[in-house]
């Protein structure tokens, strides 16, 4: 358990979060006559060696309310199984806190210090100054910033401790799913549907994603000045600066042309076949620079660095053709002309195969139901009023290659599903897993109460009777 400072107070993080004191989300407590004993806490169960509060109990109940995850109780009835049911869940979070010894499992500071920075990060930034944060935190008994951190990072600690438990027996069979019936599958979902979050409004669909080209004298320039970009580094020129001075992509020139280290694969094929070679082509080797190699965006020239098992690291200059309006316009019109060769029954895959830009790395399949307000805008203003099996074409910003050079897209809308409740049938899949699941746990965690020492001494809640010494 926790010292008193930290309180395992959840529900004060919460509340913390929200921007509010945490007495103002709770029942005021009334105080006790004037030299009447205070009672601190009480022990409300043990699990070994290791007591439970009812301190712990109140805020960890309070947590699944503030989270949304339990409905606040109406009568005394509703009360004492809310508390049962959360207090279980305690004993089963110490049991297996506890298995993680016998497991050797750890949790080191360097895995949990990046989310707790972050956490702390996120949380003061709620606050207009140093001096309001503390006073939020002390409100909320969290107490001085440094002790607010130490909390988070035993929840952090915890949390991950019990994420490897569960997973390590999940690798040596130790937790077996259970099978979960239809009526408990319907039951579960009756009682949790509230707490669901509504699907949001989504969308599939396919696309062909037209990229403008230049025309054969724009790259018969652009390959003239690659040649003697190259010609110039060999006679002496320093790579880096020429990349900076003349290298046109943008996510490489500011550093000499670094491209890092690359895994095969990363690129377009040709590129790859120079980085790491192919039966008819040995790999450059470090030091070792290409000759001028034609890409589908432009003009290559590639300088190997350093060489290790699988990556390369190496550096490169892009010299790019001249794409003007009238390619852009051009580009536009033949988006038109492959919208009414699909609507007028083309396949799509030919279709796809002769026009789409796979060079750019363009997807064409989007199947996994997309949700539409995360989609870019232009894809959101362009699906507003369609419907399924439509085809539309539209216009969408350049590559980070080339930002200036915008693309378009001819789509056709697959599915577009309204924003609603989700159905029995949808979760079906899901809520069947979690039971299943759950239910393995739940049969693992019985046995360790057995080998544990368990009790319980909550007043008005069902005692667990299973308390064994070992």
């Amino acid at each position: 358990m926790q010292t008193l400072f930290v309180n395992r107070s959840l529900a004060a993080v919460l509340t913390l979060f929200a921007g509010a004191s945490l007495g103002a989300q709770q029942p005021a407590t009334p105080a006790a006559p004037p030299g009447a004993p205070v009672q601190l806490d009480a022990i409300i169960a043990v699990v070994g060696d290791v007591p439970i509060t009812r301190f712990d109990l109140r805020e960890a109940l309070l947590a699944k309310i503030q989270r949304g995850e339990v409905k606040e109780p109406t009568d005394s009835a509703s009360d004492a199984v809310l508390q049962h049911d959360v207090l279980d869940d305690l004993i089963q979070d110490e049991l297996l806190i506890q298995k993680a010894k016998d497991l050797k499992i750890e949790v080191l500071d360097a895995e949990i210090t990046p989310d707790v920075d972050r956490q702390v990060r996120d949380t003061r930034a709620r606050f207009p100054n140093e001096s309001e944060f503390r006073n939020a935190l002390a409100k909320a008994s969290l107490g001085t910033p440094e002790e607010y951190r130490r909390f988070l990072m035993e929840q952090f600690r915890r949390q991950m401790i019990r994420q490897k438990v569960l997973r390590k027996l999940n690798q040596d069979g130790k937790i077996v799913p259970i099978n979960v019936t239809d009526a408990e599958i319907s039951a579960e979902f009756e009682k949790a549907k509230e707490f669901i979050p509504k699907k949001p409004a989504t969308v599939t669909f396919k696309q062909i994603v037209i990229a403008p080209t230049a025309t054969a004298a724009s790259r018969e320039a652009a390959r003239i000045k690659a040649e003697a970009v190259l010609a110039e580094i060999k006679a002496g020129a320093d790579f880096e600066k020429i990349a900076k001075r003349e290298s046109m992509d943008p996510q490489t020139r500011e550093t000499g042309g670094d491209i890092g280290w690359a895994r095969r694969g990363e690129n377009v094929p040709e590129f790859d076949r120079w980085l790491f070679g192919n039966s008819f082509l040995a790999a450059l080797q470090p030091g070792q620079m290409s000759p001028v190699i034609e890409l589908p965006l432009g003009y290559y020239i590639i300088r190997v660095d350093r060489v290790q098992p699988g990556e390369v690291k190496a550096h490169q200059i892009v010299i790019a053709p001249k794409i003007d309006s009238l390619d852009v316009a051009r580009a536009q019109k033949l988006a038109d002309s492959v919208a009414k060769l699909w609507t007028g029954g083309a396949p799509f895959d030919t279709l796809a195969k002769k026009y789409h830009d796979y060079a750019g790395k363009e997807e064409t399949n989007i199947l996994t139901p997309w949700v539409r307000d995360s989609l870019p805008a232009s894809y959101q203003k362009a699906f507003l009023l369609r419907k399924p099996q439509d085809v539309v074409t539209f216009q969408i910003p350049g590559s980070a290659q080339r930002p200036d050079v915008p693309k378009f897209v001819v789509a056709q809308l697959l599915t577009a599903d309204e924003a609603g409740e989700r159905t029995l049938e949808e979760m079906r899949t899901a809520v069947r897993s979690e039971l299943s699941q759950r239910g393995g746990i739940r049969r693992y965690i019985d046995t360790l109460k057995k080998q544990t020492y368990v009790a319980v001494h909550l007043t008005g809640v069902p005692a667990d009777n299973s308390a064994k010494k070992p």
